[in-house]
């Protein structure tokens, strides 16, 4: 509300989170908490420690920083603002309320301290404002390594009064320090870890040299005012209760800007229609352009700058792995001018990808409204991959399709990429190409020695949360569309068995079991919606709220079908309503859209791609029919699915039968 603030509340604490400074003595507001959701000891939420006796916390009572200062400056000025309150009447203040009462008016506090020379030892005692004597600044001045080491705390002392109470405490409170005389004497801190560091910490150091650490806060953030031209020199340093940092988007280069991606087809459309020799020619520039950036990086290590020199061991070993993958990105573009098989798969791979991005913007212009057709938005800039994300698919090609290549075979020269990237990066593009290629060239390689690529989990996506994990179901959903879409043209080549995605989350997310399935859409045809009290706490199967190919808008109470085990496949069946959709009822009968959302289906049909959050992934050791997810099966139904009869039957429910049935020879 501004410097002078009208609080119509008992307690001005209420409105703040952060950035107030409790007295002495200080007394605390009962908080309202909501008990954290429980599971009744299911395991698959993870096991929650019993309730605790909730104790208030108290709030702290000074803020402060840490930092450097060059060895020349001779003194610093310090800046003290808060902000206090003081219990007024309305009437006092020229309110005009339906009725008269006591309200908190704010009043900022802010003064400057005259300039406090460098001397070590404890800093004389500073008070922003005699009329709170009880308020002030203390410090301590150490000299290190020929640079001085200095301390400040901001702190309330004052006694919290037993009426009135927040009068005493201290809102908003700040501190900013500089020169006197505006020069730039704050310098980056002292930071002796280098010495022991690992190797990829060493490399961030080196990355990161130029992001200079000034200060620590002690309760709270400091920002830097950076002086001119400089990045490592700062004119002043500020306290700030609540930290922000803007992270700039991460763009992809243009050949305007690197001449050496001229000719490089990044167009997923026209990727896929490339001939089996038209690749080198197709993808080289990449090659190219990354061989000449980092040629740059080598020269800059003939004659080092002054910020490079403590890490050129690590920028040689950082170069030296650009060569590797250099070399990995080679040996991918020659695998597509050598395999068969690895020019269909990637042709597939462009193909799905191109489906997948302009249906995902379709769908969006549905949800929006917009009125756009698929024609229009199939243009070649909404297909176009980012240099980077190619590179990352073309690297890792050879060990995708060669079972036995080192890259994913060798005991210790084996390789885990990992894309390192800001949010809206394009990472997830990246990792959905690479599964496009695998699912591609399972089917294209059928058995390889005692495995069979023609069904089965060929890619598991983890991740930590359950909200980011639906989220990404999404977005993988309509490459899963895309590749089924595909599979359909030429069932022959691509295999009878339907790509499919599998959602493999909690109960509380997803049911178990398609009994339990079944129980959820009766609730959502009863009574329009869904409550989880209704059904024991379960998930619900209704995770796409709209279609993933063409955005209609999926109910619930209509669009989800359950087969019950009795009476057919055991699915619980996703259709998009649309008539004109690939998988509404018509076209895509008994099977609808290409998921699985309840736990039981996703053993017995095994999807393509499955998506996971952890707690899923730490049950495996003590769920049997985990293995399932491997390969570990020894028979199909055709009606119901695979099976492992090393299961533990269920005997408490409808589905016991589920994993020991059919017999192994059909």
């Amino acid at each position: 509300g501004g410097e002078e603030e009208i609080v119509d509340e008992p307690y001005v604490r209420d409105r703040y989170i952060l950035g107030l400074l409790a007295p002495k003595g200080q007394s605390v507001i009962p908080e309202e908490e909501e008990d954290l959701a429980l599971t009744d000891g299911d395991t698959e939420e993870g096991v929650v420690e019993p309730p605790t006796i909730r104790n208030s916390t108290l709030k702290p009572s000074s803020l402060g920083l840490t930092f450097t200062a060059t060895e020349a400056a001779e003194a610093i000025q310090i800046k003290a603002r808060w902000g206090r309150y003081e219990r007024l009447s309305s009437e006092e203040l020229g309110l005009e309320l339906d009725k008269p009462r006591m309200v908190w008016k704010r009043y900022q506090v802010e003064n400057t301290s005259q300039p406090i020379p460098l001397r070590p030892g404890r800093m004389p005692r500073w008070v922003p404002n005699p009329n709170y004597p009880e308020v002030y600044v203390d410090g301590l001045f150490r000299q290190r390594n020929r640079e001085w080491v200095i301390t400040l705390f901001l702190v309330n002392a004052q006694e919290e009064p037993k009426q009135m109470r927040d009068k005493a405490w201290l809102f908003q409170p700040e501190l900013t320090v500089t020169s006197p005389n505006g020069e730039a004497i704050f310098c980056r801190r002292q930071q002796n870890q280098h010495a022991n560091a690992d190797e990829e910490e060493r490399a961030m150091g080196m990355l990161y040299r130029q992001q200079v650490e000034f200060a620590v806060g002690h309760g709270v953030a400091v920002h830097a005012e950076l002086a001119p031209e400089s990045y490592d020199l700062a004119v002043s340093l500020k306290t700030v209760i609540t930290p922000t940092y803007e992270l700039p988007m991460v763009t992809p280069p243009t050949p305007d800007e690197i001449p050496g991606l001229q000719g490089l087809v990044l167009d997923m459309k026209s990727l896929a229609e490339l001939g089996d020799g038209d690749f080198s020619g197709a993808l080289t520039p990449l090659v190219n352009a990354y061989q000449s950036w980092i040629q740059t990086l080598e020269q800059s290590l003939v004659r080092p700058a002054e910020d490079l020199l403590p890490f050129k061991t690590d920028a040689q070993q950082a170069i030296d792995i650009c060569q590797q993958n250099l070399k990995r990105i080679q040996a991918g573009i020659a695998l597509l001018g050598d395999s068969q098989q690895a020019a269909e798969a990637f042709r597939f791979a462009n193909r799905a990808m191109w489906l997948q991005r302009i249906h995902t913007l379709y769908t969006e212009s549905v949800r929006r409204e917009e009125g756009k057709s698929l024609e229009e938005i199939d243009t070649t800039e909404n297909r176009t991959w980012y240099p980077f994300q190619l590179a990352f698919i073309l690297l890792n090609l050879p060990g995708l399709t060669d079972p036995l290549h080192e890259e994913r075979s060798h005991p210790t020269q084996a390789i885990s990429d990992v894309l390192w990237y800001p949010t809206g990066g394009g990472k997830t593009e990246a990792y959905l190409g690479l599964t496009a290629y695998t699912l591609a060239m399972r089917r294209l390689q059928g058995k390889v020695g005692d495995f069979d690529g023609s069904a089965g989990v060929a890619v598991l996506m983890r991740y930590t949360l359950r909200l980011l994990t639906l989220q990404q179901f999404q977005r993988a959903a309509a490459l899963i569309c895309a590749c089924e879409s595909i599979r359909r043209e030429d069932s022959t080549h691509w295999g009878n068995e339907p790509f499919r995605i599998g959602l493999w989350v909690g109960m509380r997310s997803t049911p178990n079991w398609n009994s339990d399935s079944e129980d959820i859409v009766k609730e959502y045809r009863k009574t329009g919606y869904f409550r989880s009290t209704a059904t024991g706490g379960q998930g619900t199967p209704h995770q796409l709220t709209n279609c993933p190919w063409c955005g209609t808008r999926i109910n619930p109470g209509s669009d989800i079908l359950v087969e019950t085990y009795k009476q057919g496949q055991c699915r619980t069946i996703v259709y998009c309503p649309s008539n004109e959709c690939l998988f509404n009822q018509k076209n895509a009968r008994r099977e609808g859209l290409p998921v699985l959302v309840v736990d039981e289906e996703v053993y017995r049909r095994l999807p393509s791609l499955l998506i996971a959050t952890v707690d899923k992934f730490a049950q495996m050791p003590w769920k049997g029919e985990a293995q399932m997810l491997f390969g570990r099966v020894n028979g199909y139904c055709p009606r119901h699915g695979f099976r492992s009869p090393e299961v533990e039957d269920r005997d408490s429910h409808p589905a016991q039968k589920v994993f020991g049935y059919p017999p192994a020879e059909t």
